[in-house]
């Protein structure tokens, strides 16, 4: 069982807030998953929605650049 990351005290993720989505990418670009973020079914489907907008509109990259 992974170890919870991050606490629960988001209630909305914003595709246009980078700074907070950072928070739930790894190094390698993916979206942390649901064990680890400590997110609920509906936040970490709220979450993977804002990371998909901000990588479309540029905000985010698809992939780690090394």
């Amino acid at each position: 069982m992974q170890k919870k990351r991050f606490k629960n005290d988001v209630t909305y993720f914003d595709y246009k807030d980078v700074k907070v989505l950072q928070r739930f990418v790894n190094i390698y670009g993916q979206i942390e998953q649901r064990g680890y973020t400590g997110l609920s079914t509906k936040q970490q489907r709220q979450l993977s929605t804002a990371i998909k907008r901000a990588r479309i509109l540029a905000l985010l990259p698809f992939v780690a650049s090394n």
